[in-house]
């Protein structure tokens, strides 16, 4: 291979540092130790493969963009919606990406900027089941906070469910609503659902 791939070895530490990027506006809620940005995508990715294949969309597609959908905050860091009010302009993701992979080589970086551009153009099927996706991880992740004992995510898990457009992601919302963040290890043990 002719590529020079030390600008991608040093883009993998970059995305490293996700794993210890907390989700800001889980503080708000009064959370002391919130999910990382990193395990937040994780379960984005899961959830965009489940939402695009009930919707008929392609789910590998739906979960590549969802693994990519916050990678820029490596850069910026997690900045929650209160934060956003008081800073200048967002910056566009797709600048940040493009910084990102500028000396990568020239065939991956453009794979990473057309996939953050889809994303962030909200047209592909699989584009707005990686966002729902993105909507309905964090709406599971308030369920399992206020399970807890967290009472202020509620405001969360109800902001999350009003931003799902798809029919897929709102059936499966709903279902989430109705389950008990612990019962899938109540029926793996066989234990009476209460």
């Amino acid at each position: 291979m002719s590529d020079d791939l030390s600008p991608v070895a040093r883009f993998l530490f970059e995305a490293g540092t996700l794993k210890q990027t907390k989700r800001t506006g889980w503080w708000m809620a009064g959370f002391k130790d919130p999910e990382s940005v990193a395990e937040h995508s994780w379960r984005t990715s899961l959830i965009a493969s489940i939402i695009a294949k009930l919707e008929g969309a392609d789910p590998a597609r739906a979960a590549f963009l969802a693994v990519w959908h916050d990678s820029q905050e490596t850069r910026t860091g997690d900045v929650n919606h209160l934060g956003k009010k008081y800073g200048p302009a967002e910056p566009d993701p797709r600048d940040i990406t493009a910084d990102q992979v500028a000396d990568m080589p020239e065939g991956l970086a453009r794979v990473v900027i057309e996939l953050v551009a889809e994303y962030e153009a909200k047209e592909s099927l699989e584009a707005v089941c990686a966002r729902d996706a993105d909507k309905l991880e964090c709406m599971i992740q308030g369920v399992e906070y206020r399970d807890q004992g967290y009472v202020h995510a509620q405001r969360w898990i109800d902001n999350s469910r009003a931003r799902i457009v798809t029919g897929s992601g709102q059936a499966l919302a709903d279902a989430v609503l109705e389950t008990g963040s612990l019962d899938w290890l109540r029926e793996a043990l066989g234990e009476q659902k209460r």
